[in-house]
């Protein structure tokens, strides 16, 4: 445990960091500091590690807001400025940006505009942020099965029933918890609350997840997840064998209409969300699935299946049942016998990305859990009968 573990909640887009022409890393204080972000979404070269244009402008200490600007370098297209902000400084909800864009808090190039507007090169966007209230982690000695560890990125695989951070009526055992008492250092990017946090997990998916231990490693790693540099591999048991073994499913996610826990395939409002699955194993009334998701949409494995089908096993948001037990993979006894598996059958088994510093390729995997083990040797063995 690092007892002087620190998460500021004051630097946007972890900001209260200088990095001189030498390279070298030189913190300075966050509370007040005024700072411009170059958003050059260029990729560097691979041999010259190189670190984002952050410049400290001016400094005071006593101010309750931070003066922050960014100059917009390259084309999006189409992206609104609340959007565009909310990738930036995801310490913001979208809610609250577009009242400060409105009450003219957030500004570009002198202008006050729409919440709606569609940032072009050339923009420089004027911010006078308010601080955010420093909600205090506690660490907990929680354990963390480390699949790989350096000075800047930290990979673990996560063990199924823990959420990833604080959250409404979880303030304590969660992810983030156990970060803060094991690692020396985490990303200050995000929210206060969420330190480290890159992407996340459902609270019953297992598998690997990458932390961020530096606010450089972070923005990298999100740069790469934000132009699908990066890549995730998923293995999954379903209800039923697809008739097509392998095919690309293109349907786009957004809030479901009525329950407001769920997502759903929304025509309409949703995000474009895709993802291309593999039959590994045919096991009767059951497959043993790969599924790659080209975008990283909430629940987007688990909708996918379910839309083609083939609901996820065990996932009582979006399946038929809650659980697994030896009786319904026989189909002898639905629902008897022992519990296989109580959770969604989902872990992310590897994932590929490029290291944020030494730029090199890395391919992580993690092993598959004991549970989705147990219900996938049941339906293997039921097959040889």
């Amino acid at each position: 445990m690092n007892p002087n573990f620190a998460s500021p909640a004051v630097n946007p887009a972890g900001a209260c960091v200088f990095f001189g022409a030498d390279n070298v890393r030189k913190p300075t204080p966050c509370q007040g500091w005024a700072f411009r972000y170059t958003t050059d979404m260029t990729e560097p070269q691979q041999d010259t590690p190189q670190v984002e244009d952050v410049e400290v402008l001016e400094g005071n200490d006593d101010s309750a807001t931070e003066h922050a600007q960014i100059v917009v370098r390259r084309q999006f297209a189409k992206k609104r400025i609340d959007n565009y902000l909310q990738g930036r400084l995801g310490r913001f909800s979208r809610t609250a940006l577009q009242k400060l864009i409105r009450d003219g808090h957030i500004t570009v190039t002198g202008k006050k505009v729409k919440p709606s507007y569609k940032i072009a090169p050339g923009d420089v966007i004027d911010m006078q942020l308010p601080p955010l209230e420093i909600r205090e982690i506690l660490p907990e000695p929680i354990p963390l099965d480390v699949v790989f560890e350096d000075d800047h990125v930290l990979a673990i695989n996560k063990q199924a029933g823990i959420i990833v951070h604080p959250a409404r009526g979880n303030q304590s055992g969660t992810l983030v918890n156990a970060l803060v008492y094991y690692a020396d250092s985490l990303s200050n990017v995000n929210e206060s609350w969420r330190p480290g946090i890159v992407h996340r997990l459902d609270r019953d998916t297992t598998g690997i997840m990458l932390v961020a231990k530096t606010d450089v490693a972070h923005w990298r790693i999100a740069r790469q997840f934000e132009f699908r540099k990066l890549s995730k591999t998923y293995l999954t048991l379903v209800e039923g064998v697809p008739e097509i073994h392998s095919d690309l499913i293109d349907a786009p996610l957004g809030k479901h209409p009525k329950a407001r826990e769920k997502y759903a395939i929304r025509s309409d409002i949703g995000k474009s969300a895709t993802s291309f699955y593999e039959v590994l194993e045919e096991l009767g009334r059951f497959a043993f699935v790969q599924v790659k998701p080209k975008t990283g949409r909430t629940h987007q494995v688990r909708i996918h299946m379910a839309h083609v089908g083939h609901p996820v096993v065990a996932d009582k948001l979006y399946g038929h049942r809650s659980r697994l037990t030896t009786g319904d993979i026989t189909g002898d006894d639905p629902g008897g016998g022992d519990v296989l598996i109580a959770r969604q059958a989902l872990h992310a088994w590897k994932i590929r990305f490029t290291h944020p510093i030494t730029r090199r390729p890395l391919e992580l995997t993690a092993p598959i859990p004991p549970d989705f083990q147990a219900a996938l040797e049941a339906m293997r063995n039921s097959v040889k009968r």
